[in-house]
């Protein structure tokens, strides 16, 4: 599984490091030390908080507005497959994107809940891009 370094998550979430590191320090994610003595937080441990984060409006309280609309990095919440197609669901900071996609372009891109990946709209379409 893979695991992020506070910056990754900060990153991820749409906050400052210092924001992540706070939380992390408040108990709110959980987190363990590398060989390095560097703070790490497991995937599927990110992927829960960013969901929690995302139903409560992010740091403040308050919903997140942008006018972005290309490309969203984040992080694979959920992962539903089915004979021929699949539903991926990546949480990018206050955004929770859902797409619909084949079942083997999943399984090409390795695609499991706690990695990193990019959602990329155009239109009504959702291509994702495994970071």
């Amino acid at each position: 599984m893979q695991s992020y370094t506070i910056g990754q998550a900060a990153r991820l979430l749409g906050v400052s490091p210092d924001t992540a590191r706070r939380w992390a320090d408040a108990g709110r994610v959980t987190t363990h030390r590398d060989e390095g003595g560097r703070r790490l937080i497991d995937g599927r441990d990110l992927a829960a908080f960013s969901v929690e984060l995302a139903g409560t409006g992010g740091e403040d309280g308050v919903p997140s507005y942008t006018s972005v609309r290309n490309a969203f990095p984040g992080i694979v919440t959920a992962v539903k497959l089915g004979d021929v197609a699949a539903q991926v669901e990546i949480q990018a900071g206050p955004h929770r994107l859902v797409s619909l996609l084949t079942r083997e372009a999943v399984e090409e891109l390795a695609l499991e809940v706690g990695m990193e990946a990019t959602a990329r709209v155009k239109s009504t379409n959702v291509h994702i891009d495994r970071t």
